[in-house]
């Protein structure tokens, strides 16, 4: 699915060409310098002009959604994955923590990009498929694992998806040390106190 593109017809074999190599140069672009890299960059390196990479996505956060779809996906059945298997819901809820963070880790603080609000200015958005996606991941374990009480009853997804946004954004030059230690403080205030 192109995003942004439901509701209009399939793309000419160009412009499908033309769209899938601004979104290979954008992962590239994205995961070399981060969510601010160059539009006019993506645009170079996938050989197209700034007119056809705007054509395909009005907006710096349209592109990043594209981006990222594919490892949204991937995120997400994770998390199905963690529910569905035998594993007690709170360490399902724990682990997929950490598989968000090297995710978040990976990608050079770009989820936080993806879920945060005030994106860049243009038409109006349409759902926020990526963030909707993480969210109800993230919701489905959390309320499993409050139902064993494994989780503070009193934690919402959002507290939850605010804590791990703010926490790949306030690590990203880590080696992975500094950040698995401020997620396992995290899974610790998560916890019922004794």
């Amino acid at each position: 699915m192109v995003v942004g593109r439901t509701a209009r017809r399939p793309l000419r074999a160009d412009a499908r060409r033309n769209y899938e190599r601004i979104v290979s140069a954008a992962q590239e672009a994205f995961l070399e310098q981060g969510a601010d890299a160059s539009l006019e960059e993506i645009a170079r390196r996938a050989g197209v002009g700034s007119a056809t990479l705007h054509r395909h996505f009005p907006s710096r956060h349209s592109l990043l959604q594209a981006v990222f779809r594919d490892r949204v996906d991937a995120l997400c059945a994770r998390a199905r994955e963690r529910a569905a298997a035998d594993e007690e819901p709170g360490a399902a809820l724990f682990a997929w923590l950490h598989d968000f963070n090297a995710y978040a880790a990976a990608s050079h603080g770009l989820v936080a990009s993806l879920l945060r609000d005030g994106q860049d200015a243009g038409p109006p958005r349409q759902d926020d498929d990526c963030a909707a996606m993480i969210t109800a991941a993230a919701d489905e374990l959390l309320r499993r694992a409050q139902r064993t009480g494994a989780v503070r009853a009193d934690i919402r997804t959002s507290d939850l998806l605010t804590l791990l946004s703010a926490l790949s954004l306030a690590v990203l030059d880590d080696d992975g040390t500094q950040t698995d230690r401020m997620l396992d403080i995290t899974i610790n205030g998560l916890r019922p106190h004794a």
